[in-house]
């Protein structure tokens, strides 16, 4: 996690140097820089603070997309002016909390639950003995947020719109239902229901009838819809592999990909890896493509790819080329726990096939 904190006066400076000291402390793989602003600050003591010569501003915008999360140790306003020209979208917006200078309170300013605003504050306040401050609906009524749920299962949220009608049904007290094929471990929160038992939880409480209902569907599939507003929740899940012919561009790999994922119905979002066979580790197409996902390319070699269990689609032509007799779809299922879903698709050059990873989702 990166995490940029930033103070300016030496009250404040005593805070930062508080928090610094946690995170040193911390196993986890904390990435952190400390800077001050102000003339009289002295230094960090045990903790090297950077001086900030540009605007607070300009600092958070520099900031702003490369940072996990940033603390303002300071006045509300100064943090709220210095990232209002940036912020865009709660998925993508970093944590940003904010503590007085003398730490009494510790608050929850942006991004709380799919940045983590909401527990670093928690975390925080906890060892400062701070008051933690999070206005969240869903955390203040105590109710299931699907964001934070979302996040930490992985998840990407196919719509805010409807994550938002799943979060206003449940402070209202009205039944939502919930469908997935994965295995669930966990009791379903309050409020939320199996799709089967959804029409009993109307029966059995007050409900607007009127209201469309709503629900969640766990899947990487848009190809069936549970309910009359269906908030998809996609989780990293397909493995794909893929093989082309040298010196093909991204371009090319790019459309027979999505045309595969749009004929089966399958979100991209849900694409966890991409493999090919070890012969295209350099192959610059297929790495830009893997660059646009974010996603590193893997390889095998073809004794490894031989591994690969199941029946796979031969082809002479590719065993004599590699010295396996199918590359893109053992790609996909070597591993192990990877049933192919989608098997070998040619074109122009590219070949892909799809594998769904056993996932379990978790509440």
């Amino acid at each position: 996690m990166k995490i940029s904190g930033i103070c300016f006066t030496q009250e404040g400076s005593k805070v930062l140097q508080r928090i610094a000291r946690i995170f040193s402390h911390r196993e986890e793989d904390h990435e952190c820089r400390w800077y001050r602003k102000g003339k009289y600050l002295s230094d960090g003591g045990d903790f090297s603070m950077e001086n900030v010569k540009e605007s607070v501003q300009e600092w958070a915008g520099s900031r702003f997309d490369k940072d996990d999360a940033m603390i303002f140790v300071g006045a509300a306003g100064i943090a709220v002016r210095a990232i209002a020209p940036y912020v865009r979208d709660k998925r993508t917006d970093p944590a940003v909390i904010v503590l007085d200078e003398r730490g009494r309170f510790c608050i929850s300013l942006l991004s709380g639950h799919i940045g983590g605003a909401n527990a670093l504050v928690k975390d925080i306040a906890l060892i400062l003995n701070s008051v933690p401050v999070i206005t969240t609906a869903t955390d203040v009524s105590n109710r299931f947020a699907v964001d934070v749920f979302a996040t930490e299962n992985h998840m990407e949220i196919s719509n805010m719109t409807y994550a938002k009608e799943v979060s206003a049904a449940l402070l209202d007290g009205e039944p939502v239902g919930f469908y997935t094929n994965f295995p669930v471990e966990g009791e379903l929160p309050k409020g939320i229901y199996w799709s089967e038992k959804l029409k009993q939880a109307e029966d059995d409480f007050v409900f607007n009838r009127e209201a469309t209902t709503v629900g969640i569907y766990i899947s990487p599939s848009y190809s069936r819809s549970y309910f009359d507003h269906t908030l998809w929740l996609i989780p990293r899940c397909l493995s794909v592999g893929i093989g082309c012919k040298k010196g093909t561009s991204v371009q090319t790999i790019r459309k027979v990909a999505a045309k595969v994922f749009r004929q089966y119905s399958l979100y991209p979002e849900a694409i966890a890896s991409v493999s090919s066979i070890d012969l295209k580790k350099d192959e610059e197409g297929l790495l830009a493509y893997c660059e646009e996902l974010g996603i590193p390319l893997q390889t095998y070699t073809a004794e490894e790819l031989l591994q690969a269990e199941g029946e796979f689609t031969p082809s002479s032509f590719v065993q004599s080329i590699t010295g396996v007799d199918n590359v893109c779809e053992r790609s996909a299922v070597i591993g192990g726990r990877r049933t192919l879903i989608v098997p070998k698709t040619a074109e122009d050059g590219v070949t892909v096939a799809v594998a769904l990873i056993d996932t379990v989702i978790r509440f």
